[in-house]
């Protein structure tokens, strides 16, 4: 007899179904997408209006990474404790409220602060977003679900590109850029709200009853055969759930990395890497092409062309995920991915070559990017995949929160940007070569199987136990 997370996984692609919940998930991942992007057009306009040195405009974007690294620890292990349902919702409403707050902010000091909490919940969504997702995904589907995901990065992106381009003009034009992106914000927690909680963290938990009310509704919505199905046993009550506040974060590393630290190494490499590489470029190159001479208007154009090509990046990864597997697409963008910038640093002197490495670079980012993210996603068990997809993207947030306040005052200045970017070229690479050896291929194994055997984590103990599937 299967087991009800086996038959989730074998249900056909419904869009009134599993679509419903791919959308719902790829909207909070846009409004992430926004407010990242929305930090390299902030920085320019603060230290106009508030007289800020290179150091200190870096901090714009600093203090929002940061937050959003606190958010990805803190919510991924909420919704790995308290299911995916509360976590999905509270991390949007405390990213519109605080993003409101900020576009109110007094002086430089209060709208920091601000930015840091907006980034706690916002911060929370990607690794929240991509384990309901997933678990909601058909095996067979699921790379292209979760690399589609990534599809609403570049909208995001590219409409805050738009909207800054837009209001450049208008009085007081970064505090309108803030309200904004939070008014649709506000409408999705709403929306947010319908969305069941994911069968397998239901079965995971011990929750049998409601698991099999959400599977059989699904399969009764997708027109699958019914057929009697058993509920895996649950897995050991976590040593978290007896633990409150930074004990229980501190916990779950300890989970996420007894696991596995060869994969869980693997996972944080590749995020520090590429992201590093991707927020530099974000935060910092519509500086870089008014450092070049550019009007503001003609910067923030440019940087937002390099977003919209990121929308045939991530269409590129949906074709190419599950005809070369993760492992292929991954090694082979990220570096190119990298090199553009390398290219675009040594023929800035053309602006138009420039354009054209910038698009060149938006193109392999976002093919690397959504690859990326279902493969860390894919990587571990059902009772740590919010974890550990969440302490990957804080080990990212937290290195590159700081990389716009290192960049704009040493890289930059000191090293310049050809040798800036190689040297950052190196550690992806490094990143990549780690994952070729370290990580097994996912495409088209079953969730908790993707070795060959059901890794189950024993939270009660320091070990990882390993069950034959």
């Amino acid at each position: 007899m299967r087991t009800g997370d086996q038959v989730v996984q074998d249900l056909p692609w419904r869009w009134n179904v599993q679509g419903k919940i791919f959308i719902i998930g790829g909207l909070g991942y846009m409004f992430d997408a926004w407010d990242v992007a929305l930090n390299g057009f902030l920085t320019p306009l603060l230290g106009t209006e508030f007289g800020l040195s290179t150091g200190q405009r870096g901090l714009v974007a600093t203090a929002n990474l940061i937050g959003m690294a606190v958010g990805a620890i803190a919510f991924g292990t909420i919704a790995d404790r308290m299911g995916r349902k509360k976590a999905f919702s509270v991390t949007l409403l405390i990213f519109a409220l605080f993003s409101v707050l900020g576009a109110l902010s007094p002086n430089w000091e209060i709208f920091l602060v601000l930015r840091f909490l907006a980034g706690v919940g916002l911060g929370g969504c990607i690794p929240v977003d991509y384990a309901i997702v997933s678990e909601f995904s058909p095996r067979r589907q699921r790379g292209r679900v979760l690399s589609a995901m990534d599809g609403w990065w570049p909208v995001g992106t590219t409409l805050a590109g738009l909207s800054a381009t837009l209001l450049v003009p208008v009085d007081g034009n970064w505090r309108w850029m803030l309200v904004l992106m939070v008014l649709p914000a506000v409408l999705l927690f709403w929306i947010r709200r319908g969305v069941p909680e994911s069968p397998l963290y239901l079965a995971r938990t011990g929750r049998e009853t409601e698991a099999r009310q959400v599977i059989d509704d699904m399969v009764r919505r997708t027109g699958a055969t019914p057929e009697p199905y058993a509920i895996s046993a649950a897995a050991p009550e976590p040593t978290t759930s007896r633990r409150r506040g930074l004990a229980a974060l501190v916990e779950q590393l300890r989970m996420v990395w007894a696991f596995s630290p060869r994969i869980t190494g693997v996972a944080w490499a590749l995020f520090v890497t590429v992201m590093v590489v991707y927020y530099a470029a974000l935060s910092w190159m519509p500086s870089i092409l008014r450092a070049q001479g550019m009007g503001e208007v003609a910067a923030f154009g440019s940087t937002t062309v390099m977003n919209g090509v990121g929308i045939l990046g991530v269409i590129t990864s949906v074709l190419l995920v599950e005809r070369l597997g993760r492992k292929w697409v991954i090694g082979v963008a990220a570096p190119a991915a990298a090199l553009s910038l390398i290219v675009f640093s040594l023929v800035m002197g053309s602006s138009t070559a420039a354009i054209v490495m910038i698009a060149v670079f938006g193109f392999f980012a976002l093919v690397v990017i959504p690859v990326m993210y279902a493969y860390v996603s894919e990587l571990y068990p059902t009772e740590l995949r919010a974890s550990g997809f969440g302490w990957a993207s804080s080990s990212s947030r937290a290195v590159t929160g700081f990389v716009p306040l290192i960049f704009g005052s040493l890289l930059w200045p000191v090293l310049g940007l050809p040798l800036t970017f190689t040297l950052m070229g190196l550690l992806v690479v490094a990143a990549v070569v780690f994952m070729a050896v370290g990580a097994p291929e996912t495409r088209g194994r079953e969730l908790d199987r993707i070795t060959g055997t059901e890794q189950r984590v024993d939270t009660t103990s320091d070990a990882p136990v390993v069950e034959k599937a």
